[in-house]
């Protein structure tokens, strides 16, 4: 408890230093100590995909990780986009040595400036898809907001859109950090326009007073 009570003071300035924050803290160190393989996401959002997705399902990520390992074990497919070279070659190693050959591992490089997102070959990637192809996407990478956007119309109604740190990009009520208020609004870029897209999606936020993870469903009916 200690070494994690540590951690907490070492990982966050003092002005997110509230007795909240820090228990809320210790109890995500906890987590992830119990939890080594799960995906760095809330662990209700975790949970949740844990009954919602299907063996069947295809899926993609942007951000390879702890994720795409867990999301391989339970899906049909998947395409992991990674920006970072070697960190690719990591997750391409451990999927090799788990022995799942159901993911499309696909290494785009940062090259653009954050503002010129929507040009980057990382976000561009969603647009290889078919429209309604997949039944889930992750954002939890590079360009996140060009990568949802993008990402967006190739999800399947009643198919899935998660959002990581999402709290740092679309205005909401959450306790976690560096949260963006109703008063702020979306962030820059194009959130503006994927927060008036996901208007009409049902939204399931969960928040673990650290940080925050959103799975937003699309609406209309699976097969229509």
């Amino acid at each position: 408890m200690k070494d994690a009570l540590a951690s907490v003071v070492r990982w966050r300035p003092r002005s997110h230093q509230t007795p909240r924050y820090i228990d809320n803290r210790i109890r995500e160190i906890l987590y992830r100590r119990a939890h080594p393989e799960a995906p760095w996401l809330t662990p209700a959002a975790i949970r949740l995909l844990a009954t919602m997705l299907r063996p069947a399902d295809r899926g993609a990520e942007f951000g390879s990780g702890r994720s795409t390992i867990w999301f391989a074990a339970r899906v049909a497919s998947l395409t992991s986009v990674e920006h970072d070279a070697c960190w690719h070659e990591t997750v391409s190693t451990k999927l090799k040595e788990r022995g799942f050959g159901n993911v499309d591992c696909i290494l785009a490089g940062e090259d653009q400036p954050i503002e010129r997102g929507g040009d980057s070959a990382y976000a561009r990637t969603a647009l290889s898809f078919a429209d309604v192809s997949l039944d889930f996407a992750l954002v939890d990478g590079q360009y996140r907001d060009y990568s949802a956007k993008y990402i967006m119309p190739k999800i399947k109604p009643g198919g899935m859109l998660i959002i990581d740190n999402v709290n740092w990009y679309l205005p909401c009520r959450s306790h976690a950090p560096s949260s963006r208020t109703t008063t702020l609004g979306p962030a820059p870029g194009a959130w503006a326009e994927v927060w008036h897209e996901l208007a009409g999606w049902r939204t399931i936020w969960t928040s673990s007073g650290v940080t925050d993870t959103a799975i937003f469903i699309k609406p209309g009916q699976e097969g229509l």
